[in-house]
């Protein structure tokens, strides 16, 4: 059956009938005249005074009360137009164990079995482009399952697929699917043989085939040798970094420092309260004139009790961002740049900030427990929380790195936060004058540009432990952020995980160090082909 919100035409198994009582949205829900649906669904009704039956579904057309097997329904389930009664068309599909299609939110195709017959269960369905395989060629799967009643098949679950088999050998593969109504299908198997001589191995098929976030195996990874790197003139402002202490267990200023100009604020701590608190970036104009802050660029994750996750989150969020609000601020005036949601205890805030400012301002980190406002006076209370010795906090003039690479032989890697090939940014705490280093340069954006890239692949392998994080890529016309690694956490060097394949001769990316993961990366470099004007790939390579 399908109908239409309000229409009085309605077709059923394709033939066009009428409503008397048509379709309506009362109070959000998509309502139909139980009768009038009844009867065109081919499904019995029984009714005594108020009470009716309708399959599974209970109805009390005086009181306009609902119960589905005996479970209470919310209030307004059923509702009474005039002496029509109306029933929510997703508790009637319910009762029914029925599939309900909407297409744009006012038009719905229900398809029920008349009588109350029972459902045929759904079949699975597949098959491969051929029977026989090389070890190391790509198996293409196409899948036609299908429900016998219309139904939406809703899952599926395989067995012994894979997409390339590099090892000769019968591999069986099955596939089981079920439907919306809960149904599950008997297994569906196919056998595929592999045999003969390999196509690929385990690292040419990923250069070939991996997707963007995928890993592969590379056990030779540490042994390729370092790209000549050209470090450039980079773009020169601040990055004021609060992460000490990151665990703060009172109210209090973490850290402090003013600006004019651009700036960039990374602020990473944890809930050490016993209560929920907040994490607040607040601006304070220094100037005798009115100034503009603005915010150029914003990501945050919070809250979260997973490390791991407040970096990439906050990475990708970054990189989508576009720009943001402008504070006007008059002299003396303060005002929350950031303002995190609240922290409950052991959850943490991970927030990363590009500002713009038209004249000289304070910029102040703050914890505060939840019952407190971030007013001036109430700042001026609180005391400045000590470092805990073990994190880092200050600011650093080089909130960007510039290098250049000429890719030459290949495969070849680029080395990022070892604190040697790559050092570490060094600058000054503000609230105690000492000089801090910055391990990892955590927050600092590397503007990497790659020549001589087309016809390669670029991939990121950790070296220090978990990672998990975001660049961005600019690869002639195309600009798209990737997410490392699509899935989990990438864990061991000898797997590196796909960045992109360049189309262009220059390839340009950008890198931060993700919060909450740990440094140093390799950025690996392979010649996956040499790329012909029209962008068609001439020779495969094969190390």
């Amino acid at each position: 059956m399908t109908f239409t919100v309000d229409d009085a035409d309605v077709y059923v198994n394709g033939a066009p009938q009428r409503w008397l009582s048509p379709p309506r949205n009362i109070g959000g829900r998509t309502m139909l005249p139980l009768r009038e649906a009844a009867a065109l669904l081919g499904q019995p009704l029984q009714a005594s005074g108020t009470q009716v039956q309708l399959a599974r579904l209970s109805l009390d057309t005086r009181k306009n009360t609902a119960a589905l097997s005996g479970a209470a329904q919310p209030a307004g389930t059923v509702t009474s137009v005039g002496a029509v009664t109306y029933v929510s068309v997703r508790t009637l599909a319910d009762a029914l164990n029925a599939n309900l299609i909407g297409e744009d939110g006012r038009t719905f195709t229900l398809t029920a079995l008349r009588d109350g017959g029972n459902p045929m269960i759904p079949q699975a369905r597949f098959s491969t482009d051929k029977n026989v395989y090389a070890p190391g060629e790509r198996v293409v799967f196409t899948e036609y399952p299908f429900d016998p009643d219309g139904a939406d098949i809703t899952a599926r679950r395989w067995t012994g697929r894979q997409d390339v088999y590099f090892q000769p050998g019968t591999y069986t593969v099955t596939l089981t699917v079920t439907n919306g109504r809960g149904l599950q299908s008997q297994p569906f198997t196919r056998t595929i043989r592999v045999e003969g001589q390999p196509i690929d191995t385990p690292l040419t098929y990923a250069l070939k085939y991996a997707q963007p976030g995928d890993a592969f195996p590379d056990p030779q990874v540490l042994n390729y040798p370092a790209a000549l790197i050209s470090p450039q003139p980079s773009p020169s402002y601040p990055l004021l970094f609060s992460d000490s202490p990151e665990v703060p267990d009172q109210s209090g200023i973490l850290y402090q420092d003013s600006v004019t100009g651009r700036a960039r604020l990374l602020g990473y701590h944890l809930n050490g309260l016993n209560r929920g608190a907040r994490l607040y970036v607040l601006a304070r104009n220094l100037e005798s004139r009115p100034v503009e802050v603005r915010s150029e660029r914003l990501g945050e994750t919070a809250p979260t009790r997973i490390e791991s996750i407040l970096g990439q989150v906050t990475l990708l969020e970054y990189f989508a961002s576009a720009g943001g609000t402008t504070l006007t601020l008059s002299p003396g005036q303060s005002a929350a740049v950031y303002a995190s949601p609240t922290l409950s205890p052991g959850s943490g805030v991970n927030v990363m900030q590009d500002l713009s400012t038209s004249g000289k301002v304070e910029l102040t980190y703050v914890m505060l427990e939840d019952s407190l406002p971030p007013t001036p006076q109430v700042v001026q209370q609180l005391p400045y929380l000590r470092p805990d010795g073990r994190h880092t906090r200050g600011t650093f003039p080089d909130a960007v790195r510039t290098l250049r690479v000429t890719l030459g032989a290949l495969p070849t890697r680029l080395i990022i936060g070892d604190g040697r090939v790559d050092p570490a940014v060094t600058g000054t705490d503000a609230l105690t004058g000492q000089s801090v280093r910055l391990s990892g340069n955590y927050g600092v954006l590397y503007d990497l540009e790659v020549n001589g890239a087309a016809g390669t692949a670029v991939a990121l392998s950790p070296r220090g432990g978990l990672y998990r994080g975001a660049m961005n890529i600019q690869d002639g016309p195309i600009t798209q952020t990737i997410k490392l690694p699509r899935t989990g956490n990438a864990l061991k060097p000898d797997e590196p995980v796909l960045l992109w394949r360049a189309q262009s001769d220059r390839l340009n990316i950008d890198f931060v160090p993700s919060s909450g993961s740990n440094l140093p990366i390799s950025l690996i470099f392979y010649r996956t082909g040499r790329v012909d004007a029209e962008g068609g790939v001439i020779k495969t390579y094969r190390p």
